[in-house]
């Protein structure tokens, strides 16, 4: 009898000491759930959150750190097990970059990446990129040249690529091959697969044929005079 008199009490008590909050106030969310429609796991501090087709990121104490926007890069089909573009299911920070991307003048996306204040610090000039490791990604840098204009006044641009190694400044350290045959027609193109990838923090893996590959090691290579 005496406990059941005391958790009475106990209950009774919790008004006195809400005050004038209700759950609701108590609970009132920083950003409201019901206007959310995805929200991604937390990486490097950071979450990502979607609404109205645009991503955002919160911190772990609820505040939106970078507000909604377009360009940041994901695909709720997205094979996870894939360490390139393809592979990234929500936006996420690596290294305290996450990848973006910029649809240009032939309807091609170009991957680059912002910094933790959403401030781009390497611009979308690549077809396809890897997350970044160890400070290091690997990327299809594309550089274009203008050329002029066609009959229908349409821009022609004159392409090469070259598969490499950046760095978290947008510093390309290590080219790793020439790239050829890919097409840049709206109509024809496909994201290009990368030939490359990471062993180590050293070591990039490259495959050089169908069940061709060699090793090389990065940092033997740079610091060569």
């Amino acid at each position: 009898m005496r406990l059941k008199y005391l958790v009475g009490l106990t209950f009774m008590a919790i008004p006195f000491l809400m005050g004038a909050q209700t759950l609701e106030t108590i609970n009132d969310p920083t950003i409201k759930i019901k206007e959310l429609t995805e929200v991604g796991p937390f990486s490097e501090g950071l979450a990502a959150v979607r609404k109205d087709g645009k991503w955002g990121f919160i911190d772990k104490e609820g505040n939106l750190a970078i507000d909604f926007r377009e360009d940041l890069v994901w695909d709720q089909n997205a094979d996870e097990s894939r360490s390139d573009v393809k592979g990234i299911k929500y936006p996420e920070f690596k290294n305290g970059l996450c990848a973006i991307q910029e649809i240009k003048d032939e309807g091609i996306p170009y991957y680059g990446f912002m910094d933790t204040q959403g401030n781009i610090v390497i611009e979308p000039e690549y077809l396809n990129v890897t997350g970044f490791k160890d400070d290091r990604a690997i990327g299809i840098y594309c550089r274009r040249t203008f050329r002029g204009k066609n009959n229908f006044q349409l821009n022609i641009y004159e392409y090469a690529f070259t598969e490499v190694v950046l760095n978290t400044q947008g510093e390309i350290i290590w080219p790793i091959s020439k790239r050829e045959n890919i097409s840049m027609t709206k109509r024809r193109y496909q994201t290009p697969n990368l030939t490359a990838s990471f062993i180590s923090s050293d070591l990039i893996l490259v495959k050089t044929g169908d069940n061709d590959f060699q090793i090389s090691n990065i940092s033997e290579q740079i610091q060569k005079p």
